[in-house]
């Protein structure tokens, strides 16, 4: 299993990378960095829909001790897919699809029990926010038993956008939220469907909550008003499961 997270540092090599097709998950640059290379470095990101986040240059010497010049990217460690590829094979295979929207989980030990348990239940394709979102890494990995080297993940730039797609294509979105609607086992699943997972701390981002056709919510017995997002994430997509079985 590739667990290992890698880097590339220095302005040429990370413009290399991009040029040769390398897929890389985001790039560090150090704020105020300006130049010809970078003017490049950027229309580059842009193109390929890369991620930059500026940082100080304390921030980037705390990642790497290497003389990184004040870029650093992370490479990929899963092949990205195109969402529309993988619903137009899906129905071409005369099977509902089933996809996992997650609206910006940022703990990568949640991101990578969800992945684990969306492989198992056999989710088509997980779709996730390229930006502000838990990063696909080493940890992630490890926590989903390598399940997030086998499941297809599809990087969003806008969630609200590939919600209308999925929804343009006759997927039902299923918004899991504990402040209103069905009980989760109320839904029917055995159609096209997209379920929808928010933050930990925010919960689903109300652009998206406008476009849901249905919500799930999970009965809460206890004093706590809240599931952790990966067991809410069980408790739906295995509902999912005995419906279709």
């Amino acid at each position: 299993m590739k667990t290992k997270t890698e880097l590339l540092y220095g302005i040429r090599p990370v413009i290399e990378a991009i040029e040769s097709g390398r897929e890389l998950e985001k790039i560090l640059l150090r704020k105020g960095l300006k130049g010809e290379l970078v003017s490049d470095l950027r229309a580059l990101a842009k193109e390929r829909m890369i991620p930059i986040q500026p940082l100080p240059p304390e921030a980037l010497n705390k990642v790497t001790g290497k003389n990184h010049q004040g870029v650093i990217a992370y490479i990929a460690q899963v092949t990205y897919v195109d969402l529309e590829e993988v619903l137009m094979r899906r129905f071409e295979e005369g099977r509902a699809p089933l996809v996992l929207v997650l609206d910006h989980i940022t703990d990568v030990r949640n991101f990578g029990s969800i992945a684990r348990t969306a492989e198992c239940a056999g989710v088509d394709v997980i779709v996730t926010a390229a930006r502000g979102g838990a990063m696909i890494n080493a940890d992630a990995i490890k926590t989903s038993a390598g399940a997030l080297l086998k499941i297809s993940v599809n990087r969003s730039f806008n969630l609200a956008k590939s919600v209308d797609l999925l929804k343009g294509y006759g997927v039902q979105v299923v918004a899991c939220t504990e402040n209103n609607g069905e009980l989760y086992y109320e839904n029917d699943y055995s159609k096209p469907t997209a379920v929808v997972l928010g933050s930990e701390d925010k919960g689903i981002e109300a652009t998206l909550l406008q476009k849901a056709d249905a919500f799930a919510k999970i009965p809460l017995m206890g004093s706590i008003d809240s599931l952790n997002v990966s067991v809410s994430n069980g408790i739906v997509l295995y509902e999912t499961v005995r419906q279709r079985s």
